[in-house]
């Protein structure tokens, strides 16, 4: 059942973007600061060395709640990289988007995004 439900869902490529962070041949962020990006692109590099070190804390058969700690340190910096490309959607295309005829279709793109970051 999941399965069909996933294959019936369009995939990244499939997806058309009604608001400026798409262009008609790829789907492309619109008004991204070049700190901004340095910043995630940073932390995204921190988080992989993170990710190493859970993989050898495994391994190691280390103490679970020092394993779980990391794990929750990783969880938190991927959250803070999707508050800083959620924000910048948000400052972007969804305020591009306002009072245009896909406000609609933009605002419920929104939703299902906050959502899925509040799971």
């Amino acid at each position: 059942m999941k399965a069909a439900a996933r294959a019936s869902r369009p995939s990244v490529h499939e997806h058309s973007a009604v608001c400026g962070c798409e262009t008609a041949s790829s789907r492309k962020a619109a008004g991204v600061d070049p700190e901004i990006k340095a910043s995630n692109l940073r932390r995204l590099r921190r988080i992989e060395g993170q990710a190493r070190g859970l993989h050898k804390m495994i391994v190691d058969d280390r103490y679970c709640p020092d394993i779980l700690t990391q794990i929750a340190s990783v969880q938190e910096a991927l959250r803070a990289v999707a508050r800083g490309l959620l924000r910048n959607h948000l400052t972007h295309c969804v305020a591009e988007a306002h009072g245009t005829p896909q406000a609609d279709e933009i605002y419920d793109e929104l939703l299902e995004l906050v959502f899925k970051q509040t799971r």
